[in-house]
């Protein structure tokens, strides 16, 4: 990253790494004839993302379509800079012993509700940029004494 090119391309291998460390995320998925998009807690179970839901909106749209992105990000405001992952992929409703194991995982629920669906995430495609941010209107404003 460069003052001329303020984007970094980032690796698979970096994408994965900043994929494993955090546990909240964002899905989009179709329902119906719309594009939803909801934030779901989630673990890595190898090369694919897994999360817990109830049944609703989330459950039915994957049951219906399985084509779905995923997206994490972060923005470190001491270093001006911002990143971005963004997944496509296939989700599946786990059954038998791939749910049963999402009980090894480091999933926990964030909300106190029955999540006893366990959906995978089979990623097909992974891409992540990482930005210097220069908000230029952050050195227009009058700085305290």
């Amino acid at each position: 990253m460069s003052e001329k090119n303020p984007v970094t391309i980032l690796s698979e291998e970096e994408c994965w790494r900043r994929l494993g460390e955090l546990e909240f995320g964002r899905m989009a998925f179709h329902l119906a004839d719309e594009v939803h998009i909801t934030p779901i807690n989630y673990a890595l179970d190898g090369g694919r993302i897994v999360f817990r839901t109830a049944e609703g909106s989330k459950l039915l749209g994957v049951a219906m379509n399985e084509d779905v992105a995923f997206e994490i990000d972060d923005v470190d405001e001491e270093s001006e800079r911002a990143w971005s992952i963004i997944v496509r992929g296939r989700a599946t409703i786990l059954e038998g012993e791939d749910a049963r194991n999402a009980d090894n995982l480091r999933l926990r629920p964030w909300v106190a509700t029955e999540k006893f669906n366990v959906v995978g995430i089979e990623v097909r495609e992974l891409s992540g940029r990482e930005f210097h941010l220069s908000r230029p209107w952050r050195r227009m404003l009058p700085q305290e004494d």
